[in-house]
């Protein structure tokens, strides 16, 4: 996604302007007490976690393996991707039955061990709901698409042929960037922000929404314990599909994103399922503005619970990124919604290349303490944690070379638009290298045995080929691991909930090394200093005095005071956690 921090910047002081009068009303919103603000968050990419049977493809059964591992970790939620049936074009993002499991994963009563599992663990259970679009593949699709009189023709977005070409619309995944695809069947085009094999939904029409809500009612009846709304904030439409100015698609999001009445659809779900079970609700993407991002998760709105932005993700470029640019956006959210609303915070999942690859340095002197310390931001700054399966081993980015080591399909046909439109492939390359989303989807790293411990069989995408010293096995055995290292921080968290309420205020702005902050309330008061550079960095303390407890340190030497100096020395990726 696009990086609008003018705009946001923008937006941020209107909002802030505007929200004195709530603020004076509800001052203390964002304090109050809910398991899903306390709740950190894991994400589980199921096709690359654990294969149960040996065809290469983790699976249920194969999570269901690992629930102990889980518990170790001390997280408390579990997210987990698609496990819809699906013709798998996208990896499960192109549902074909909402109610089934996909035979690749498992039964539906695997399903429920697993949810029966990690309820006995105390691990809450958060599903992905995929309603920008299903597969072309869905029986509403195929309804949809066989006469211009079918019910179903309105589930789905039409423009008849003989109205001439449809204005353009951006694909992002499309091989041609082209968002209507043509159907001869009824001499008509579809509507595809994704694949042409992801037909967008028509929101706007009241039966696919209820069709939604009873989706979400069959799986919170069975117990899961919230929903992620995936591409969410690109479902409702302009549906007389006017002209956009050439060139829109660099800015795809501003005509894309929190269009027409996605509020109100978002509030008759609260009404539906949101007010009626206590689950979790975060939709993908928070529009173009804080207004925006703030309007999802107002409480007094009564639409989400939690904003989850891009702007910290796309931050991260293969020429390296600012520190000062970094603190800034993430600053800016956190004043955004320091007294209403709610954030997720995170720098990696299933969309993203590895966290330690694109903000860290995963070069072997570097990884651990890098990793280390890009978990410490995560897990001590304001905001619900999302952290990604594989990033507390520090698992890198596999460093493919051929388009041959790829298998995301999204990946594959933007390679062919370029070779099509003679564009710069070794440069594309380079690309994918760094930021491709099958960086992040290698299989997870568990011992040093073949295919390191993920599957008996032939795995989908290749092992990173680092597996013998980054896994599981090896990192348990290691006190200093990133493993062990991450356990304890989730554990610091957990006994804090100074980490979790506190206020966030930044310390040292201007420092182009040093990333440093407190968070403080009534029940603490925590000093986080964090050098994001490969080079000795200090910390320019202006205020504070006296001496700090180091509740974590990265670096193995660290005493277990520290005396709060006027300049305090960091080593290359330091971090430091001080109770004050």
């Amino acid at each position: 996604m696009k990086n609008y921090i003018a705009a946001i910047a923008l937006s941020l002081s209107c909002l802030l302007a505007n929200q004195t009068k709530a603020q004076a009303e509800n001052k203390n919103e964002s304090n109050s007490p809910k398991w899903w603000k306390s709740a950190i968050v894991y994400q589980i990419y199921p096709r690359s976690f654990k294969d149960s049977n040996g065809d290469g493809i983790g699976d249920l059964k194969g999570i269901i393996s690992e629930l102990d591992y889980l518990k170790s970790l001390g997280i408390n939620v579990v997210w987990l991707n698609p496990i819809y049936q699906s013709p798998n074009f996208d990896n499960g993002y192109d549902v074909s039955d909402y109610r089934k499991i996909d035979p690749e994963y498992g039964t539906m009563a695997d399903f429920d061990s697993l949810l029966s599992g990690m309820h006995r663990r105390g691990i809450k259970l958060v599903m992905d709901l995929v309603v920008n679009h299903s597969s072309s593949e869905h029986e509403w699709f195929k309804q949809s698409r066989s006469s211009r009189t079918n019910p179903y023709r309105n589930y789905y977005h039409w423009w008849n042929a003989e109205n001439g070409k449809p204005p353009y619309r951006f694909s992002l995944f499309d091989i041609n960037h082209d968002a209507w695809k043509y159907d001869s069947l009824t001499n008509a085009y579809y509507l595809h922000y994704f694949s042409d094999k992801q037909p967008d939904l028509n929101w706007e029409n009241p039966k696919v929404r209820e069709e939604v809500y009873d989706i979400m009612r069959f799986w919170a009846d069975k117990g899961i314990d919230g929903f992620r709304l995936d591409a969410f904030q690109f479902v409702a439409k302009d549906t007389t599909f006017p002209m956009f100015p050439k060139g829109f698609e660099k800015d795809f999001t501003r005509y894309y994103a929190m269009q027409g009445n996605l509020h109100g659809y978002l509030q008759q779900m609260y009404q539906q399922i949101f007010s009626k079970y206590d689950v979790m609700s975060v939709a993908e993407g928070a529009g173009n503005t804080f207004e925006d991002a703030h309007n999802l998760v107002d409480s007094n709105r009564h639409e989400l619970n939690l904003a989850y932005a891009f702007n910290g993700v796309d931050i991260a470029k293969p020429n390296g990124y600012s520190l000062l640019h970094f603190k800034t956006v993430f600053s800016q959210w956190d004043s955004a919604f320091e007294h209403s609303g709610w954030l997720a915070i995170f720098l990696a999942n299933h969309d993203q290349a590895r966290m330690v690859s694109r903000f860290g340095n995963d070069a072997p002197a570097f990884r651990t303490h890098s990793s280390q310390m890009l978990s410490t931001f995560i897990l001590t700054m304001r905001g619900t944690p999302f952290y990604y399966n594989g990033d507390e081993l520090g698992m890198t980015n596999p460093n493919f070379t051929s388009i041959n080591d790829y298998r995301d399909k999204v990946i594959l046909d933007e390679y062919k638009h370029t070779v099509l439109t003679g564009g710069n492939v070794q440069d594309l390359l380079k690309n994918f290298a760094f930021g491709a989303r099958d960086n992040g989807r290698t299989p997870f790293q568990w011992n040093t045995s073949p295919n390191a411990g993920f599957t008996t069989g032939t795995p989908w995408i290749n092992v990173n080929p680092n597996y013998k010293t980054i896994n599981v096995a090896v990192e348990e055995k290691d006190p200093n691991s990133c493993l062990n290292y991450f356990k304890k921080l989730v554990q610091l968290r957990n006994t804090h909930t100074t980490l979790v309420y506190g206020k966030y205020t930044l310390l040292d702005k201007n420092n182009d090394q040093v990333y440093a902050y407190t968070r403080e309330d009534a029940a603490g008061k925590f000093l986080i200093l964090l050098n994001f550079s490969t080079k000795n960095a200090t910390f320019n303390n202006n205020h504070m005095k006296g001496q700090g407890k180091v509740a974590l340190a990265n670096y193995t030497d660290v005493g277990k005071t520290i005396t709060l100096q006027p300049k305090i020395s960091l080593r290359p990726y330091e971090a430091m956690v001080i109770e004050l």
